[in-house]
């Protein structure tokens, strides 16, 4: 009889166990009863902390949650070269003061590079001229910069401004070719050591690349597809062709970017303050001892710093020697009547670029140069990835506009400076979401001008497709839209210059050629596809500007800041 209730009760046990979570959970065998009383103790405590934990982090999810409600964030916008850095620079050289007193000194090293990568820019076109290489394919009347940068005008409107008239042939190509004489090939040879620092400064800024700027100008696309957008190149965030737009653009006689024959390439760096950092580290002169041997070698000059190399100058790094020693070969290249002549052939106005410092050699040349907050905006560094700032508006106007209400809301503004070029233009898309602003750059002065990374395209019809893009946006409905119709500067000089918008633009028609002109005319161009593409009635600002011009910018950038708050102000109900 004893047998089937020993197997009842063993079934019985199995079953009830099988869930290996109860098993963990059973009391310990042959438990006593002090043992218990402990153990349940124990296990009160553990719950008490971690529920204690449980609630920390409710509250820091909470009040984590109330500070982000009260952050204003800022999205820069606007193709490769617009000036969207330039102006994250102004409006942390107004707000955020003591991080950029603190920085301002670590953009030496990418000043440096600016002077070193415009003088080798000016040694390779020589080297092409003596080589007798062709200017490049396509029209050679229309100039253009070094880098595909934003650069001059029409062509062969001007006289006595550095832009060059429709061709100079054969015949002009070999006089010129004969005007180079072995000073040019001394001052070649002098300035050889620059490659060197370039290749040291690009390596001391960090992880950077020498990115593929876009398509050789070998393989041109149809003429109707650049002219009305129809073309895969017009697809500017991975969505569909946009169509044409109201803008006619001729696609003949666009100026193309330098080296008709290849891709275009530039250094860029993926985290600008990390850059910023490495490129602070100095090396020890006796580090720099071999390289500054190749510069006096080709100089015929010592270095001036101390007959034992010690002294002032004893953590002076590479690239600061080697620029103060070649300071007058770099003068004597830059302000050569026949360098300008073979640069003004080849239609290279490098100064028009980003970046562009020659007319500063006696003062950035010098071992003790120290950047000026000028400097700094003017300096030109690509970065590939998205750059964020964090400024704290600790004396701005929030508890005027709030009435007292909102506590720090407003204070804190988060600004993004994404990349501008076509090939990183899909990381812009998880931006657009909880975004309170845009401030969109359409460089005007470009309405000749082709994109660097796609030469099929005309920039300003580039940059109405891109702002036609964001405008329509369904995640960007509610968002205030700041436009700056940058670069202003560049388009009065390419005016004055003789170059006519309208033979670009012919629906401009015979409107004046003259700068206020053009902007108006823009301008109603841009808020027309506003008006027809927003989801919704929106803020919308609208700035003629030159963000170079430090001083100007300052009023414009505390007007957009104001107008900022204020919507923003308005749409968390601080504001009536």
């Amino acid at each position: 009889m004893g047998l089937p209730t020993s197997s009842t009760t063993s079934t019985t046990t199995t079953s009830q166990y099988d869930d290996p979570l109860s098993t963990l959970l059973l009391p310990p065998p042959n438990e006593t009863p002090s043992e218990r009383s402990t153990r349940l103790e124990a296990e009160a405590a553990a719950r008490r902390v971690s529920e204690m934990i449980d609630e920390e982090l409710k509250v820091e999810r909470m009040e984590r949650r109330r500070r982000e409600r009260g952050v204003v964030r800022v999205l820069l916008l606007g193709q490769s070269e617009s000036g969207k850095s330039t102006t994250l620079k102004n409006f942390r050289m107004k707000y955020a003061r003591a991080d950029w007193d603190a920085e301002r000194a670590s953009w030496r090293a990418v000043i440096q590079l600016n002077v070193i990568r415009s003088i080798i820019t000016i040694v390779e076109a020589l080297q092409a001229e003596m080589d007798g290489e062709p200017e490049g394919e396509g029209d050679l009347q229309h100039p253009v910069s070094p880098g595909g940068s934003s650069s001059a005008g029409g062509g062969g409107e001007a006289s006595g401004s550095g832009v060059v008239g429709g061709g100079t042939g054969r015949e002009g190509s070999k006089q010129l070719s004969t005007l180079l004489t072995g000073k040019h090939q001394v001052l070649k040879m002098r300035l050889g050591p620059l490659r060197r620092v370039e290749t040291d400064l690009k390596r001391r800024l960090g992880a950077g690349s020498d990115e593929d700027m876009g398509l050789p100008l070998s393989s041109p696309a149809p003429a109707a597809a650049a002219a009305t957008g129809d073309s895969a190149a017009t697809n500017v965030l991975g969505g569909a062709s946009l169509g044409p737009l109201s803008l006619e653009t001729e696609p003949q006689g666009l100026a193309r970017p330098l080296g008709a024959a290849s891709a275009q390439r530039e250094f860029g760096v993926t985290r600008l303050q990390e850059a910023l950092q490495r490129g602070q580290r100095l090396v020890r002169k006796g580090s720099a001892q071999s390289v500054r041997r190749q510069a006096r070698v080709g100089s015929g000059r010592a270095t001036p710093v101390g007959e034992d190399g010690e002294g002032e100058g004893e953590m002076v790094d590479d690239a600061t020697e080697i620029l103060a020693s070649c300071l007058e070969d770099m003068k004597a290249l830059w302000t050569d009547d026949v360098v300008r002549a073979v640069l003004k052939k080849r239609r290279i106005r490098i100064e028009d670029t980003a970046g562009f410092f020659l007319d500063d050699l006696d003062r950035i040349a010098q071992r003790d140069y120290s950047p000026s907050d000028d400097d700094v905006v003017r300096a030109r560094l690509r970065t590939l990835d998205v750059q964020e700032y964090r400024i704290r508006l600790d004396d701005g106007p929030t508890s005027i506009f709030a009435g007292g209400i909102g506590g720090d809301a407003g204070k804190e503004w988060i600004l993004y400076d994404v990349g501008g070029s076509r090939t990183v233009r899909h990381a812009w898309l998880p931006y657009f979401d909880n975004v309170q602003a845009i401030i969109f750059l359409a460089p005007v002065s470009c309405f000749d001008e082709r994109l660097t990374e796609d030469a099929r395209v005309n920039r300003l019809e580039d940059s109405f497709l891109l702002w036609r893009t964001v405008c329509s946006s369904k995640l960007l409905a509610s968002t205030t839209m700041i436009l700056f119709l940058n670069k202003c500067d560049l388009l009065k000089r390419k005016l004055k210059a003789g170059v006519q918008v309208r033979k670009y633009l012919p629906s401009y028609g015979e409107r004046a050629n003259d700068v206020n002109t053009v902007v108006k005319y823009l301008r109603e161009k841009f808020k027309e596809q506003l008006k027809e593409h927003s989801p919704t009635q929106r803020a919308s600002y609208f700035y003629a500007t030159s963000v170079v011009d430090t001083k100007a910018t300052a009023t414009t950038i505390k007007a957009v800041k104001d107008s900022i708050l204020r919507d923003y102000l308005k749409n968390a109900d601080f504001l009536s």
